[in-house]
């Protein structure tokens, strides 16, 4: 039997945003909190509830820390009139900081691997991003070298943003993102599960459900090997540890293989209708695997990350190989 129902906030329609006459900026958070429905319909005692982090206005989950991060450099004088914002990216949190730049009109300069996906590429060239593009062999790492390199050559041009060791990278969710699922899901959520990628959507959001309710499960989810295919997730015994990142924070950590990544992202979008990015297909495989090992009698209202659509992904080959 199915745990009862969480009841969700209907999306606001176009008519409703217009009426309320919010700049793009503000828009950031609040986003929906969607129901798995065939997906999980052989889990029946498992809601399966994803946050579509794609109604943020820069299309990610990464518009609440680039936003938090642009903001706190505000406040405390870091980021002064005249200094370009400087950061490594796998594409995300560098859309999110050009969208934001474009918004508020401070320069922006992104180091990111060469082998990112074309449609990424394409929407920093039409946010007006500076992009560096570093050795793919070298993924996120090289990226990050590159920045620091950088930064350590001309400090006085730079706001480093640093979104690896920044706290207010995983505040940004500890204020914002786990606030939502605690309201949304009116405080039932058992579990919550979430991909590693600089860990501070699942650094910021457990911290505060574990205040909220001890009892809330938090896993975590990174790649099997250091060679894989999903974009922004890190395989943490092989690359630069993010300083924000507690290992100890999450009751249990989950490998997720590429290929598990890619069946559920089209599992996703062929049988509940949802064009999600290879991070959120990951993000259904590790509930599942969670959701498997519950006992019997064990009902549970499972909480995810789908961290951006699928609409920047779909030069990948996986979607026709199948």
């Amino acid at each position: 039997m199915r745990p009862s129902t969480v009841k969700f906030d209907e999306p606001e329609t176009a008519v409703d945003r217009f009426k309320l006459g919010q700049s793009s900026l503000e828009r950031i958070g609040n986003t929906p909190l969607l129901r798995l429905e065939r997906i999980a319909r052989d889990l029946p005692n498992v809601q399966l509830l994803g946050k579509a982090e794609w109604y943020n206005p820069g299309g990610s989950v990464k518009d609440r820390a680039a936003f938090n991060i642009v903001k706190e450099g505000r406040r405390s004088g870091k980021f002064s009139p005249g200094k370009t914002l400087l950061d490594s990216t796998s594409g995300n949190t560098g859309i999110a900081y050009a969208m934001i730049g474009a918004a508020e009109g401070f320069p922006v300069t992104l180091c990111m691997p060469e082998n990112v996906s074309v449609e990424r590429k394409r929407i920093l060239f039409a946010y007006g991003a500076n992009i560096i593009y570093t050795d793919p062999s070298d993924g996120s790492d090289g990226a990050i070298t590159t920045a620091r390199e950088l930064y350590s050559r001309e400090p006085e041009k730079y706001f480093y943003a640093d979104q690896y060791s920044n706290p207010a990278n995983w505040q940004a969710h500890f204020h914002g993102t786990a606030e939502e699922i605690w309201q949304q899901t009116e405080g039932r959520v058992t579990h919550f599960v979430a991909m590693l990628g600089t860990s501070g959507t699942f650094m910021g959001t457990s911290r505060r459900l574990k205040e909220l309710n001890p009892n809330v499960r938090c896993i975590s989810l990174q790649p099997d090997s250091p060679f894989h295919g999903i974009e922004g997730a890190k395989h943490m015994a092989s690359a630069i540890v993010p300083k924000i990142y507690d290992p100890k924070l999450a009751d249990e950590d989950i490998e997720i293989a590429t290929e598990d990544a890619y069946a559920y992202a089209i599992r996703a979008s062929r049988e509940e209708g949802l064009l999600l990015g290879i991070s959120a297909g990951a993000a259904i495989a590790g509930c599942f695997q969670v959701a498997r090992r519950l006992r019997k009698d064990e009902e549970a209202v499972m909480v995810t990350i789908f961290p951006d659509s699928g609409d920047k992904y779909l030069s990948e080959r996986f979607w026709t190989e199948r």
